[in-house]
């Protein structure tokens, strides 16, 4: 989800709710300690220099269970990154604390804001020797060792 899609989003809700992948809702009670500008200059292993940006949120439950996040004060912090930090239409990440911190991506699915996993992946597959596309098999090549079944033999 991108920050404009988040405001939007927002600007829709009574309250704010948020649930983990798992489908558990975050306690109402959270706090976001952080919004952030997130820059990541790296080279993959295939050698490439590349660049990303990303808006960071912060979430932690502390034991203040009186404590709750209205939008309308999520939308003016948001505006004062938007002021000190220059933050654009970036894509959001959610870190949140679980057995370690856990990054997270975010979705808006009914009336709720869903902490969605991410994954990591090689971004050079064609220099690490991986296919970039999926080889081409005939069936009538194959044939399973076990049973010594062949295609048009009757065995299956």
């Amino acid at each position: 989800m991108r920050l404009k899609e988040f405001e939007i989003a927002l600007e829709n809700c009574q309250k704010i709710e948020i649930e983990l992948p798992d489908g558990r809702p975050v306690p109402s009670h959270f706090h976001i300690t952080e919004i952030g500008k997130v820059k990541h200059h790296f080279i993959d292993c295939g050698g490439t220099e590349r660049m990303e940006e990303k808006i960071s949120f912060q979430l932690w439950v502390a034991d203040d269970f009186d404590h709750e996040l209205k939008p309308e004060k999520l939308l003016s912090i948001i505006s004062l990154g938007k002021e000190k930090l220059a933050l654009q239409n970036q894509e959001i990440e959610v870190e949140f604390q679980g057995e370690t911190i856990g990054k997270y991506g975010l979705s808006f699915t009914n009336g709720k804001f869903v902490l969605t996993n991410t994954k990591t992946a090689c971004l050079a597959l064609e220099k690490c020797g991986f296919p970039t596309e999926k080889p081409k098999l005939k069936l009538s090549a194959l044939k399973n060792a076990e049973t010594n079944c062949t295609p048009g033999g009757g065995c299956c």
